[in-house]
């Protein structure tokens, strides 16, 4: 039997295997739930009525589904139409299925509320110096949404991040997965290998989240932006 790794010993093995699928993850399933969910709130606001409700629909709908069952739909319900997709890829591409869609429907909530947070006197300002609504919307209300969505936006990255744990229910090698891997060689520090992982995700969550939000909302508190 093989003698008990040491703590760095864990720590560089948990991330050699398991970090690079973790950030791909998360890094796509925020990408694509940026486009999407900007999309939706967009459309949810300025859309025609049954576009509005198709948004609405499709909030309630990714919002009510639980992520693992998205998963399992995405990586292995579908496989007769992908056949010429590689296994191991199909299930990655399950996985940033699920994550994209339902952080989509999140990410659509904050956009829309972040929109409805801009004062309405800014688009009437703009519109009153010639510019078209169009660019009024591109120039002065966007920016200042995108601002306003920094706090909110740096919550759905912490969820994403420690949702993409999810991945390892289906075989993608994940920080999770690394640290099950380590916990059944060395039963003896089982939980050590469990207290690293919640570290690890620890550190890759609480920063950003700090940074990216509770200073962007004291900077947006001073120029009189956010509420509160």
């Amino acid at each position: 039997m093989s003698d008990i790794p040491s703590l760095s010993e864990i720590i560089f093995y948990i991330l050699r295997r398991g970090l690079y699928h973790t950030l791909l993850l998360t890094a796509l399933g925020l990408l694509i739930g940026f486009i999407l969910g900007i999309s939706l709130a967009l459309i949810r606001l300025y859309g025609a009525k049954e576009l509005a409700w198709f948004s609405s629909g499709y909030e309630k709908l990714f919002r009510g589904i639980p992520l693992i069952v998205l998963i399992y739909v995405f990586a292995f319900g579908l496989p007769d139409i992908f056949w010429y997709i590689d296994p191991l890829e199909l299930r990655l591409g399950g996985v940033v299925l699920a994550l994209s869609l339902r952080s989509a429907a999140y990410q659509s909530q904050i956009f829309r509320g972040a929109i409805l947070s801009v004062n309405p006197g800014q688009m009437e300002a703009a519109r009153a110096l010639g510019m078209k609504g169009s660019q009024a919307f591109r120039h002065v209300v966007m920016p200042q949404a995108l601002r306003l969505a920094v706090p909110s936006w740096s919550n759905e990255y912490a969820v994403v991040i420690k949702d993409s744990s999810f991945a390892s229910a289906i075989g993608i090698i994940e920080l999770t997965q690394a640290a099950y891997f380590v916990s059944v060689s060395f039963q003896e520090i089982w939980a050590l290998s469990y207290l690293i992982l919640a570290i690890l995700y620890f550190l890759f969550t609480y920063p950003i989240t700090r940074i990216f939000g509770e200073r962007q909302s004291k900077k947006l508190k001073k120029f009189g932006m956010g509420g509160g």
